[in-house]
């Protein structure tokens, strides 16, 4: 189960006004499971996204970045977000693109929109071919049930190995205005930023510019999807969506606004969030890692180390241990490809216990402290690297054998 994760309540999730979600049990992989999602936005919703950067991006990361690219170009908005989990529609070729553009075109019709209106997303097992015709079968039975407080019913229709869904909501006031935001995400394994391999949907119901709303997208997803790591794996299918439907009173149309600073604020808040529930569900997971390299020379660098120490399967077998074998993090600090960093200088904590002074075993180091903080479910590690001012965090998880058993059974 989740590391202190506790399951979102579905009451709490709140509506926001300009999107309806329905969803549907099609059979994509297996029966008698939500697997087909569909967001139905208000002609006055713009959208922007972020999506993987593994050069094998499935098919339907393909057409959604072609439909934005789209908007941007002038075309007609988008009206609806498609997701299905199951299959991926990943390292299927031609055959693969045919059927993500398929699955936009039924939609588009039922809808009555074209289909570049639409944006596909799929997850799920990599190089089958997407069952089109049960995803086809499932809309009408998503599109009679769209309402607008089915959130929870989101998050569950996108899980795959998650042990449970991921949800919240906030509601800020700007300027006078009050904006309510909700969001879902997805992913237990396969996780590494470039995005960190997740589906994450965050609509809120300002009114906010194409080219606003394309910057703060990148901008929540550096400071949270982007920030986490659970096996070093980068998926095929990573998507993060931003919607801002048009249906609330708040209007951003710059950048160089208090109104888009509050709003970016709280954007990015509730995707860190989103972000850290997925490594909370970390497959076989048992703890969560906060990982600060602080007084860096580059924030570049302070990342470098971070993702170094938490990528490693050393490090993260030893916090599953409880083990303290904390010359491993050192190891990690050393490989992590700052070929000028003088380690001489470097502090290593964790927690409150100070483990390593000028680059050796502090000398006032007890094991015993070491063992104490290793056996939390929760636990920091602080890397002081004293070249300057830049600092970086990461979030990270164990490594268990459940792990190992999750992924072995995958497609069993």
């Amino acid at each position: 189960m989740a590391v202190n994760s506790p399951l979102p309540i579905a009451a709490a999730l709140k509506p926001v006004a300009g999107i309806e979600i329905g969803f549907a049990e099609a059979g994509v992989k297996k029966p008698h499971r939500k697997d087909v999602l569909v967001l139905k936005l208000a002609p006055t919703a713009t959208v922007a996204g972020v999506f993987t950067l593994n050069r094998f991006c499935a098919a339907p990361v393909q057409v959604a970045k072609a439909n934005l690219d789209g908007v941007r170009a002038g075309a007609a908005p988008i009206r609806a977000l498609l997701v299905n989990t199951g299959n991926a529609n990943a390292g299927t070729g031609a055959a693969g693109l045919a059927a993500a553009q398929a699955t936009c075109t039924a939609l588009a019709g039922l809808l009555g929109c074209a289909a570049e209106q639409i944006l596909p997303f799929s997850t799920g097992v990599i190089l089958e071919p997407l069952p089109v015709e049960r995803i086809v079968a499932g809309l009408p039975q998503a599109l009679s049930g769209l309402t607008a407080d089915n959130w929870y019913n989101a998050a569950e229709a996108i899980m795959t190995t998650d042990t449970q869904p991921k949800a919240g909501s906030r509601t800020v006031t700007i300027g006078g205005h009050t904006v309510t935001m909700t969001g879902i995400s997805k992913g237990a394994g396969m996780i590494k930023p470039n995005m960190a391999t997740m589906l994450g949907y965050l609509a809120l119901d300002a009114k906010v510019a194409q080219p606003v709303l394309d910057q703060l997208v990148k901008t929540a997803a550096n400071q949270s999807f982007n920030c986490i790591t659970i096996d070093g794996d980068t998926s095929t299918n990573d998507s993060f969506m931003l919607i801002a439907t048009g249906a609330g009173s708040l209007v951003v149309d710059s950048v160089d606004t208090p109104e888009y600073a509050q709003l970016a604020a709280a954007v990015c808040e509730l995707s860190l969030f989103l972000a850290q529930a997925i490594v909370r569900d970390g497959e076989g997971a048992t703890k969560f890692i906060t990982i600060t390299v602080e007084q860096g020379a580059s924030v570049e660098e302070c990342r470098k180390i971070a993702y170094s120490i938490g990528h490693s399967p050393l490090v993260k077998t030893a916090f599953f241990a409880s083990d303290p074998n904390l010359g491993r993090i050192l190891a990690a600090i050393g490989y992590a490809g700052v070929d000028d960093l003088d380690v001489s200088k470097l502090d290593l904590y964790l927690d409150d216990v100070w483990v390593a002074r000028d680059g050796g075993r502090n000398p006032a180091y007890q094991e015993a402290d070491g063992q104490r903080v290793m056996q939390q479910s929760e636990i920091t590690v602080r890397v002081k690297l004293a070249r300057g001012t830049a600092a970086a965090t990461v979030y990270t998880c164990d490594l268990s054998h459940d792990y190992v058993t999750i992924n072995a059974d995958y497609r069993s």
